[in-house]
């Protein structure tokens, strides 16, 4: 099966990212949980999902209320690649949360993640839920305090999750 990539975006960042990786990993195909719902994620084996953190350290909205469905989903055999989006500056005490509570729930449920990101001192976040090992359990993205590193990191990430992804 093809790879799919599956975000929710409030503001629009984390839309941009997932189209933005679509892009450098080329025939991939993205749905906005908000519009498509989860239903689909089942058809894929290959899985990139986008979250941003809202709050002090929640999911984004759409994921929210779609939590309960997507928990029930069976990832036994399923390669899945994380990206999250948060901001540093304003929630260092919960950067990029999300991305580690939709880790949590499909290592629980089965799937084997790629694309772990290394934890580096270009990162100004005091702890995370994302950060498994030393490093954090997808692509960690800033888009409100560090945009000018997005389109290095995400280029970067792709060439590594590649070959596992696609």
């Amino acid at each position: 099966m093809a790879t799919a990539i599956f975000y929710a975006s409030s503001t629009g960042n984390t839309s941009d990212i997932a189209k933005d990786i679509a892009k450098v990993l080329g025939s991939v195909e993205t749905f906005d949980i908000a519009s498509s719902g989860i239903e689909k994620i089942k058809e894929y084996d290959k899985i990139i999902i986008g979250t941003s953190t809202w709050g002090e350290g929640e999911l984004q909205d759409d994921w929210e209320e779609l939590w309960d469905d997507f928990s029930q989903i069976d990832f036994f055999g399923k390669t899945i690649a994380l990206f999250g989006l948060g901001d540093q500056d304003g929630y260092a005490d919960n950067y990029v949360d999300a991305m580690g509570l939709v880790y949590e729930k499909v290592i629980e449920n089965g799937a084997k993640v790629v694309g772990q990101w290394d934890v580096t001192n270009e990162y100004f976040q005091d702890k995370s839920l994302a950060i498994k090992d030393g490093s954090f359990v997808g692509l960690a993205l800033d888009e409100d305090n560090q945009d000018e590193l997005t389109q290095e990191r995400v280029t970067t990430w792709c060439e590594q999750i590649r070959s596992e992804i696609l």
